[in-house]
């Protein structure tokens, strides 16, 4: 991939698809981690002469304008952390797209409005989304894809707007994939990877692929409940996927027959309700009482995966360990992340819930080796899948 130190950028409008698709609480940013993120490769562009056009979605309107899927609110928080104004188009390829991106001088930044406020963003039809990105396209000179987060869908402004126009990955592109490269291409060893979050199904392929690669896989939050009903344990009322019980002991066959160790809780938080002032015990995770549900992992848990990452020399880790939202319930998943930040090995937080967790925690971020934007994208890399947006920038 061409980087953007290869683009002459000066006096030449530059459209960087960026993701800043953040969490809001009505027009309160509540985690601005991907706009900070986007910051350096904007900050670049600008500092040498580009007419910055940024285009980026948010949430899922589904083609159809929706004023709480806005960004205007992330307009005025880039601006804040780039110290400088950003203008803001309120559309994404109309007359207000058209008069931002002519108006820019030498070394300004614009924002489009949501770019799945137009359905050809989104479109599975080829034709439809091509002549969205026709539009998208003419709006500038250079294309950089920098929203690494998005590189695994075939939308427009991913796909098909850099086959259109001169193009090159932005920084924040390049770094994540020196880091998957990295996770996916001889990774020092012992090389361990913590999954969680809710559901197995989410995880499939990444199971499927990492077995053949890991020296260890440690399993918590929601997901690890069916595996443990797939070894034949009561598990109460915790979150269970039944249909992928077969698939789950596959897994654990799969695993045992390469020498992966394994790795699943030994108790839990078990609650009477899904509430964050819920009453709780610690169980056996083999024992789940009938009655309660599993929303954290428990001491024993924390400490024995504590040890097992002690001696890893790389660490990717992506889902949290219970319901982390809720204080009571968010032990299990700090004591991973401490148990990183302790490591002296090349650690991954592999973003989505992982990354906003250890920023509601109040952890250090540069505690971790680096922090992914990339959440689906990443699984998808460590799947082995071809991701549209990259394989776009490579042509």
């Amino acid at each position: 991939m061409r980087t953007i130190d290869s683009l002459d950028v000066k006096g030449r409008r530059v459209l960087v698809r960026a993701d800043l698709n953040v969490p809001l609480d009505g027009d309160t940013i509540t985690d601005d981690g991907r706009i900070r993120a986007s910051v350096p490769t904007i900050s670049d562009l600008a500092g040498r002469g580009a007419r910055v056009i940024v285009c980026a979605h948010l949430g899922r309107p589904k083609g159809k304008v929706a004023p709480e899927f806005s960004l205007a609110p992330v307009a005025a928080r880039l601006g804040e952390l780039l110290g400088r104004p950003v203008a803001f188009a309120s559309d994404v390829v109309g007359d207000s797209a058209r008069a931002v991106a002519e108006g820019l001088a030498d070394g300004e930044v614009a924002l489009l409005e949501n770019l799945r406020f137009e359905p050809g963003e989104e479109s599975k039809d080829d034709e439809t989304r091509g002549a969205f990105a026709d539009k998208l396209a003419s709006l500038a000179e250079l294309y950089v894809g920098d929203g690494f987060g998005a590189v695994h869908r075939k939308h427009a402004s991913v796909y098909d707007v850099p086959k259109r126009l001169p193009h090159a990955a932005g920084g924040l592109t390049v770094a994540e994939v020196e880091v998957l490269k990295k996770l996916t291409e001889e990774p020092a060893r012992p090389y361990v990877v913590v999954l969680g979050g809710a559901k197995v199904s989410d995880k499939l392929g990444v199971i499927a692929n990492l077995l053949g690669k890991v020296d260890r896989l440690l399993i918590g939050g929601g997901m690890a409940y069916t595996f443990l009903k797939a070894q034949g344990n009561e598990v109460g009322r915790s979150l269970l996927q039944e249909d992928q019980l077969d698939q789950v002991r596959g897994f654990i066959a799969e695993a045992d027959k390469r020498g992966v160790e394994l790795v699943l809780p030994v108790d839990v938080l078990a609650a009477t309700e899904f509430a964050e002032d819920a009453e709780h015990e610690v169980v056996e995770a083999t024992a789940i009482p009938a009655d309660r549900e599993g929303l954290d992992i428990g001491p024993r848990t924390r400490e024995l995966f504590a040890g097992k990452l002690a001696d890893a020399a790389t660490v990717f880790w992506n889902g949290p360990m219970g319901v982390f939202e809720f204080d009571a319930f968010s032990g299990g998943t700090r004591a991973v992340a401490q148990a990183l930040i302790d490591s002296d090995a090349f650690t991954v937080v592999g973003g989505g819930d992982s990354a906003a967790a250890v920023r509601k925690l109040g952890l250090p971020e540069d505690g971790f080796s680096h922090i992914s934007t990339g959440g689906g994208a990443s699984l998808e890399y460590l799947e082995g899948k071809t991701l549209p947006g990259l394989a776009a920038l490579e042509d």
